[in-house]
């Protein structure tokens, strides 16, 4: 990997924040820790790493200790040979929590951190004093819905917002393929990727997309990135078992998720709010940082 890409010159970019390595649950994971006042845990998406939070952590840990932790088989985190659920990827991070000495945290996630970070509420509630979730909910059984052709007219430079057309969630079924197509050609499928998703793709940089392109040019973490979507149904399994969420959920929903989001939080949380940014794409963290920061500040601050 290039030497600009990795953890120890990446955290130098963050003011006050340190990089760290934990043993927890038959695991390691990275993540890394800055900023004072409640703890708020924040769980990245695919494809990308810890550094995605670049444009909202340093602000947020203005107000609070934020802690980004790279999930399991995500950049510096190992890659395992199992363990892609979302239960047992939740106790990783509740095992990190225990060892961190913290009684009770906020937690944040985006995309397959938000699945996470649900599991995490699901099973380990105790230690979940809040919870926010961005274009990330738990695997549910609408999952078994998803289209295997777009609509006609539908598939173009842009998703659909009304009838998205998401093709790589069935693509990351498929194992041993993607690692020898995308290895060392992984830049592609961002590119297309960001383009396809975001309003306005030019708010990822090009040097973040090296980032995250060296972080999964590798088979070993192509793997283990596409474990996390192939695990989906003991994922829905596991979620039959689950109770309604008793703490503040914040759901912050980009200009695709927001119908979604309207359906399912009702039935996942007992008390939930929901913020649309309805001219913000997938990628919100980077695309409209300050919408976020002001919803994420405004939930962690109010007094229930």
């Amino acid at each position: 990997m290039t030497t600009d890409y990795t953890d120890q010159e990446l955290i130098k970019k963050w003011n006050g924040f340190t990089s760290h390595k934990a043993d927890v649950n038959g695991t390691q994971l990275h993540y890394v820790d800055g900023g004072k006042g409640p703890t708020l845990i924040c769980l990245p998406g695919w494809p990308q790493t810890w550094y995605s939070y670049h444009k909202v952590a340093p602000e947020l840990a203005k107000h609070c200790r934020v802690i980004v932790v790279d999930i399991r088989g995500m950049g510096s985190s190992a890659t395992p040979p199992s363990g892609y659920d979302k239960k047992t990827m939740a106790a990783d991070v509740y095992e990190l929590i225990q060892q961190l000495g913290l009684k009770q945290v906020h937690v944040l996630g985006h995309d397959i951190g938000g699945m996470v970070a649900m599991s995490l509420a699901f099973n380990h509630p105790e230690v979940v004093a809040k919870l926010i979730v961005a274009d990330g909910l738990h695997p549910s059984e609408g999952m078994m819905q998803m289209r295997l052709l777009p609509a006609p007219g539908t598939f173009g430079s842009k998703i659909d917002n009304q009838q998205p057309y998401t093709w790589w969630m069935s693509f990351n079924q498929v194992k041993g393929l993607p690692e020898q197509l995308l290895e060392g050609r992984y830049r592609f499928l961002l590119d297309w990727l960001f383009e396809y998703v975001m309003v306005n793709a030019g708010k990822i940089s090009d040097f973040e997309r090296e980032i995250y392109a060296a972080a999964y040019n590798q088979p070993g973490r192509i793997r283990a990135s596409n474990a996390w979507y192939q695990t989906f149904n003991q994922d829905i399994e596991d979620a039959q078992s689950y109770s309604q969420l008793k703490m503040p959920v914040l759901g912050i929903a980009s200009n695709v998720s927001f119908v979604f989001y309207q359906y399912a939080l009702p039935m996942l949380a007992t008390q939930y709010q929901l913020v649309h940014l309805a001219d913000t794409g997938h990628y919100m963290f980077e695309e409209n940082p300050e919408a976020v920061i002001e919803a994420i500040t405004g939930f962690i601050n109010a007094v229930e």
